[in-house]
């Protein structure tokens, strides 16, 4: 529930807010759910994960990967475009996962105090 939550939300906001605002929308959903600390990073990375990496190749395949196969060269990767994608995505599940993991502990934090 929590994946999809993140993933509907991210995955829209991403087209008129910043990216930012998707570790946001991954904090305020985790907290407002929770759950265990656990499963919410796991939903978090998982959900991000995945948006990122359908908005990078809806952005990348129109254009025959031409800007993503020319950022590959300015990094140590193989000379292959999905390298850009994959890396992305790993950033955007971290950020995706972590903010998800801090809504659900500070759930926790102040459950415990009430």
């Amino acid at each position: 529930m929590l994946f999809l939550i993140i993933l509907i939300l991210a995955f829209a906001g991403s087209f008129f807010l910043p990216w930012w605002a998707a570790a946001i929308i991954a904090f305020l959903a985790a907290l407002v759910i929770g759950g265990k600390a656990g499963k919410a990073f796991l939903s978090g990375f998982g959900a991000l994960f995945t948006a990122w990496a359908i908005l990078a190749l809806m952005k990348s395949i129109p254009n025959d990967n031409i800007l993503a196969s020319r950022v590959v060269q300015l990094f140590p990767l193989p000379n292959n475009w999905i390298w850009v994608l994959v890396v992305t995505a790993i950033i955007g599940g971290i950020v995706g996962g972590m903010s998800a993991l801090s809504g659900a502990l500070i759930r926790r934090a102040a459950k415990e105090n009430n």
